[in-house]
């Protein structure tokens, strides 16, 4: 009962979180993510929520940083050892699954050492990449519980955001036209006015791979939308 009530509230946490939102196209994975700027003094740049996993898969966060770099570092090993050993790029599933493994060793200790973590990971993350299956995204939550999503959202604004994308998306959606459906949907949500200081875009495709949109892309998209 205790280890439920653990994984209730570390879900509980993630509806505190920044909204984060992943659409996936036949063209690729769009990911967008609210930046929280608590002060002027503070650098956006340096608050970070999409990270590269790889060279074809990356994941946006909502929750605890901190524990959202400890499953990121894992995934980036996990990937690496790999391609080390069968010479090919790791699965986006298979990396998916790697991580959710690992959210449900808590409170276990390993080799006589002592647990690594006394309770469960406080983040959700969305997984995006490309493999032989083509553009993916995968949804993952505290309780080690991984699903496959066209578009999904998670965070503060997850309920009003996951209801625009279940009216607003379709399956023939271009990469552009997911940008600019989730810079919409976070401006609906979000407190604060929607500009490139406090979002962060990253997309997913055959040919570039995965990469973090930069500022004049960005406004370039703001603009459009």
């Amino acid at each position: 009962m205790l280890t439920a009530s653990l994984v209730e509230y570390a879900i509980e946490a993630i509806k505190l979180g920044s909204t984060t939102v992943g659409i996936r196209t036949p063209e690729g994975v769009v990911l967008a993510v609210e930046k929280r700027v608590q002060s002027p003094l503070l650098e956006s740049s340096s608050i970070e929520k999409i990270m590269e996993i790889d060279t074809h898969l990356g994941c946006a966060m909502s929750g605890l940083t901190a524990d959202a770099r400890t499953m990121i570092d894992h995934a980036r090993v996990t990937a690496q050892n790999h391609a080390f050993t069968y010479d090919e790029r790791i699965k986006v599933e298979s990396v998916t699954q790697a991580v959710c493994d690992l959210a449900l060793r808590f409170g276990e200790s390993v080799h006589d050492e002592e647990a690594m973590m006394s309770r469960p990971f406080g983040v959700a993350l969305l997984i995006a990449g490309i493999d032989e299956l083509g553009p993916q995204l995968y949804h993952t939550d505290p309780s080690g519980t991984f699903v496959r999503y066209d578009a999904k959202a998670i965070g503060s604004g997850s309920e009003a955001a996951q209801s625009e994308l279940q009216d607003k998306w379709h399956k023939q959606m271009t990469l552009r036209e997911a940008h600019v459906l989730n810079l919409r949907v976070l401006k609906q949500v979000m407190e604060e006015k929607l500009d490139h200081h406090n979002v962060q875009l990253a997309q997913v495709t055959p040919t570039s791979g995965f990469e973090i949109l930069d500022e004049t892309r960005l406004k370039d998209l703001i603009e459009a939308m």
